[in-house]
């Protein structure tokens, strides 16, 4: 296949579902433009915000908390966190550990609730569960490295949602500074958890539970949330003009906010995800990130496509050979999974083959956002 990339962004051919035009643009792009129709700024933007914000304001008369949002302590979480104060919610603060959070941004998470006076609710994964899930999928050779934490944040999000009767659920999330990520990079799909889980883990994960699920996050679960307990997941960010600069300005001014050096570094782990992405599966990150960026006015296709040719900072000796550790494995068996073959999710048993065959509910689901809007785009145009 002939080496491309974007004349537009810095998207190439090693990324996943990308498409090049006869212009030189690629796909990513198209889904962009798309999503820039799809979340309007300027008044129609205002007024589609205000809408929602009186709709969630609305939904939570009477009840302690209107919405929960779901922190980390890196720039974008702390920053809706602030967000959501000025327009007036009343926010629960929820924020998953699985043994692997950065110390610096955990202070982070501390001074922002302290200083705007929201509730923190930790959730606590079962550390035997946690370390034999990331294990497993070490041994199942597929880049979803991180696949038990994801699933187990949006669990503890659902289930404290489930638990306190909350119907929204606010992420910080924005396409217009982190892009959409390649399905063969990232697959989100509980079903996929628990099959890695059988195959290659040790240990029996506990049964789901509407206020704990764990890490049960299957067609099931996604319906009982959505349409039994009606929680809507909304990522606010895509409806304002977030500027990932002028939050950062904002946030360590106002929450005293500190840079943890590196997008993702609020997870230890990730530090090594990164490392095996680069030497094991020749996975870039950056390359839709930056590219989201170049496409919002935030950063040149120039100092990207310098940027990229560096290896990440993230990437710290001393932190991956502390994951190993923690982890429970010894270097030489660390050593022996980064020598299997590479896979992705469809070497495995999963819902995908449902997933497809629910394209249209999905793509009306996205459209009324009933669904994250991108959540189309990510399973039929990403890989």
């Amino acid at each position: 296949m002939e080496y491309r990339v974007c004349n537009r962004c810095i998207v190439d051919s090693s990324v996943p579902g990308a498409k090049f035009d006869a212009q030189g643009e690629c796909s990513y792009c198209k889904m962009h433009d798309k999503l820039e129709k799809a979340y309007p700024l300027g008044e129609i933007g205002q007024l589609r915000l205000k809408r929602l914000l009186d709709k969630i304001k609305n939904k939570g008369k009477g009840r302690k908390y209107d919405c929960i949002v779901g922190v980390s302590g890196g720039r974008d979480s702390t920053y809706t966190l602030w967000l959501l104060k000025q327009y007036g919610l009343r926010p629960l603060a929820v924020h998953f550990n699985d043994g692997f959070g950065n110390p610096l941004t955990g202070e982070n998470i501390k001074r922002a609730t302290a200083v705007l006076g929201v509730e923190l609710r930790t959730v606590t994964s079962d550390w035997r569960e946690s370390k034999d899930v990331k294990i497993a999928f070490l041994k199942a050779s597929t880049p979803d490295l991180e696949e038990g934490t994801d699933v187990a944040i949006e669990t503890a999000l659902y289930g404290t949602a489930a638990k306190e009767n909350i119907k929204y659920i606010i992420s910080g999330y924005s396409f217009r500074t982190e892009g959409i990520s390649p399905l063969e990079w990232n697959y989100l799909d509980g079903t996929y958890l628990k099959n890695i889980q059988r195959i290659f883990g040790s240990v029996r994960l506990r049964k789901w539970r509407p206020a704990d699920p764990g890490f049960n996050l299957g067609i099931s679960h996604i319906f009982y949330y959505t349409f039994i307990r009606d929680i809507i997941a909304i990522p606010i960010l895509n409806y304002v003009d977030y500027v990932r600069n002028d939050a950062e300005k904002i946030i360590a001014k106002e929450l005293g906010w500190v840079y943890a050096g590196s997008k993702y570094y609020d997870d230890l782990y990730q530090s090594l995800m990164t490392y095996v992405f680069r030497t094991k599966f020749n996975i870039d990150r950056r390359k839709f990130i930056y590219s989201a960026l170049i496409r919002s006015g935030q950063m040149t296709r120039g100092i990207a496509l310098e940027e990229v040719q560096k290896i990440d900072i993230i990437e710290d000796a001393k932190v991956i050979d502390l994951c190993i550790k923690r982890l429970g494995i010894t270097q030489a068996e660390f050593e022996n999974y980064m020598k299997l073959a590479p896979k992705t999710f469809r070497d495995y048993p999963s819902n995908y083959r449902y997933i497809r065959m629910m394209r249209w509910p999905i793509r009306l689901l996205s459209k009324l956002n009933i669904l994250p809007g991108i959540t189309y785009d990510k399973y039929f145009n990403c890989g």
